[in-house]
């Protein structure tokens, strides 16, 4: 009865799940051993309130965009499973469009775009897509009864309406929504939040998968019916796919993965004068060539 139980909350909580044909595209890279996603996170605002958009800092605008992109790579031999960020600012060639900011991509085409960006620009097949918005991510970052995290200095950024005390805290959802969302207080940039929202999520999984999680019916169930309705997946993604996903960040997190983003060439203009961040060419194709022959990333590209 309880196997019936349980298979029917599965059941039902995938069918909740928001599906786009993110994947849907010409052009698609080859396909290879182990699993990759793009995971995104888009400041989209639909479904809150105003009381909800004052409280996450959320603004008046429409539409979404994406400030967060990672590709997560699960090897098939069970070796190390990897998380790299992406930054937002990366100079790359869009399809359609010429040679602009990754995130751009987002705003041209929505997720379809920016997975055949990211496939063109890396050379890595993607398998599965996961998009989470503003008021989703504080919410399943309540759902766990907050996130623990440890900051070396204050953060004080007016822009995310985050105020945060240094030395370790346990952060709820807006508070972490504003940890990830911050960027201009910081000295490293795009580069920095990009590590602090690997903190973030490697936190929220460590926390989401405790046992103060999953034997607690209080926090398991809004966090199960949090995600099924606030993901947005791939059109052939479902709920076990996620909960595949999340054993391998678990890893990650608990220091039995990599952790890291796109190797970091210079800083340079785009045509309309703004900041990009261009890859180190080089150290990027040996990054991604391992990947897509689903091999360890190599120890001196890790941090770089």
């Amino acid at each position: 009865m309880l196997l019936l139980l349980l298979g029917g909350l599965v059941i039902y909580f995938d069918s909740t799940l928001q599906r786009t044909a993110a994947l849907d595209f010409q052009g698609q890279a080859p396909d290879s051993a182990g699993t990759n996603w793009l995971l995104v996170g888009s400041d989209s605002r639909e479904g809150l309130d105003d009381a909800q958009r004052e409280e996450l800092s959320a603004g008046d605008a429409g539409g979404r965009r994406t400030d967060t992109m990672m590709l997560v790579h699960i090897p098939s031999g069970g070796g190390q499973p990897a998380m790299i960020s992406l930054p937002r600012d990366s100079y790359v060639s869009i399809p359609g469009h010429g040679k602009t900011k990754l995130n751009a991509a987002f705003s041209f085409g929505g997720p379809q775009l920016l997975s055949q960006t990211v496939e063109q620009a890396t050379g890595v097949h993607i398998d599965h897509y996961a998009e989470i918005g503003f008021g989703g991510f504080a919410d399943l970052v309540d759902a766990v009864g907050g996130v623990d995290m440890c900051l070396d200095q204050p953060m004080n950024d007016d822009m995310a309406n985050v105020h945060l005390q240094q030395g370790c805290q346990t952060l709820d959802g807006p508070q972490a929504l504003g940890f990830v969302r911050a960027r201009y207080s910081l000295q490293g940039g795009d580069l920095e939040r990009a590590e602090n929202q690997r903190k973030l999520l490697g936190a929220l999984v460590n926390q989401a998968t405790s046992p103060a999680t999953l034997f607690n019916p209080f926090r398991l169930f809004p966090l199960a019916s949090g995600a099924s309705k606030t993901f947005l997946v791939n059109d052939s993604d479902h709920l076990w796919h996620l909960a595949s996903l999340a054993l391998a960040l678990g890893d990650i997190s608990g220091g039995e993965g990599v952790t890291t983003s796109v190797p970091f060439g210079r800083f340079g203009r785009d045509s309309d004068g703004g900041s990009v961040i261009v890859w180190d060419s080089e150290g990027a194709a040996r990054m991604f060539d391992a990947i897509a022959k689903d091999q360890p990333i190599p120890q001196d590209l890790l941090g770089k």
